[in-house]
């Protein structure tokens, strides 16, 4: 089984339910994914990891570190940073607050200080996309920081608007499965 399959199967068990739910968008939805409970198990983390880190490859993008909105986006780009690290790759994680520490340096993103220069791109990490305002906002951050967002990899992409809206922002959405792969997967 290849990875990407592996990881499919992984979020099914482990992640995926149905009934009724409210979305952080404010959506009602009769599904709910919990990708914490996948990118916080070791397996799961490995996956990830490990299938970003390919798909970035077949993808052909170019970037010098990975991050996006807490909470969600933190487990993902810890590991995509060690699976790119052990296939000779450094990409520091960093981690964008949702409001600046109110002490010490006051940053909205945290992990600056491991990058390569502070201006380097930067590919933007999110669990589930629906509307892509969690990822707009990690874009946003990034920008006022200096940082050149070049697209946004989601590990699970509801096909409900956020694709565009984050199309509309400049950038590609990608993704490694969808809500429908993850429901039709036996």
């Amino acid at each position: 089984m290849d990875i990407r399959t592996e990881l499919i199967e992984f979020v099914r068990e482990k992640s995926y339910q149905e009934g009724e739910f409210i979305l952080v968008s404010g959506k009602k939805s009769p599904f709910y994914i919990d990708l914490k409970t996948t990118t916080l198990h070791p397996k799961g983390a490995l996956l990830v990891g490990d299938a970003i880190v390919e798909k970035v490859k077949n993808l052909g993008l170019s970037f010098e570190a990975v991050g996006g909105l807490t909470l969600g986006a933190d487990p993902i780009a810890t590991a995509v940073s060690l699976a790119a690290f052990k296939n000779q790759k450094t990409w520091p994680a960093l981690i964008v607050r949702k409001e600046p520490k109110g002490h010490g340096l006051e940053l909205y993103v945290e992990g600056m200080a491991n990058l390569p220069n502070q201006s380097c791109d930067v590919l933007v990490l999110e669990d589930v996309t629906t509307t892509g305002k969690s990822s707009l906002l990690a874009v946003e951050r990034f920008r006022k920081a200096g940082l050149n967002p070049v697209a946004v990899l989601t590990i699970v992409d509801r096909e409900q608007g956020g694709a565009q809206s984050i199309a509309d922002a400049g950038l590609p959405l990608h993704s490694l499965m969808t809500l429908k792969e993850i429901q039709l997967f036996k």
